[in-house]
């Protein structure tokens, strides 16, 4: 739009300027008449200027989140690989498996325990890849956009705002009902709270 008035109020200027003989031939109702058109032009492309920064701030600022993904980078790793790697290890380790809803306490390749779980619902689910556990807090309140639970216990963050840890509000254990946290029974918690550390590695696939 800007370019198209800027391309015709040059044209016209350079026909009332560089050809008098157009002044001569028009009568000067017409000179009036094309003035006007050229002083509007002019106006149009001043408050074309003045809105151009208004608005691309705004389209720059919007185009980003577009692109940017939904699942986070984690959940490609090749879980498969790096389970196969922690069992010829002497290393604790915690597997979740989100098909039957289970986790099982590793070290290295022998079972220590296992326990079923609860993890995302199909409209919040639980992110498949390799973490780590990043923070430990034996309580917390847990919310979120429509829902705040206070005194979460046995709570272990292993990707951001996501978490293992206790569940005393829900006995729905083995069905995936959670905002997208891997949900166990207080007790079982409790013991995988202590057995874990920072550092300790989980493995979520399907």
């Amino acid at each position: 739009m800007l370019c198209h008035l800027m391309l015709c109020y040059l044209m016209l200027c350079h026909l009332m300027v560089l050809h008098p003989m157009l002044r001569y031939l028009l009568s000067t109702r017409s000179q009036k008449r094309l003035a006007s058109t050229c002083s509007k032009m002019s106006r149009q492309i001043a408050t074309a200027i003045v809105l151009i920064p208004l608005t691309l701030p705004l389209t720059l600022t919007f185009t980003p989140s577009l692109t940017q993904p939904f699942t986070p980078a984690l959940a490609q790793a090749n879980t498969g690989g790096t389970i196969a790697r922690l069992k010829r290890s002497n290393q604790r380790w915690i597997e979740v498996d989100l098909s039957r809803q289970t986790l099982i306490a590793w070290q290295g390749n022998r079972w220590i325990d296992a326990k079923y779980v609860s993890t995302g619902k199909a409209s919040t689910p639980t992110y498949t890849g390799v973490f780590y556990v990043q923070t430990k807090l034996y309580s917390t309140t847990m919310s979120g956009r429509d829902y705040s639970v206070p005194d979460v216990r046995y709570v272990m963050f292993y990707d951001g705002n996501y978490a293992i840890h206790g569940a005393y509000w829900h006995n729905r254990f083995g069905t995936p009902v959670s905002h997208g946290c891997i949900n166990l029974a207080e007790d079982a918690a409790k013991w995988l709270y202590n057995w874990s550390s920072v550092g300790t590695p989980v493995v979520i696939h399907d």
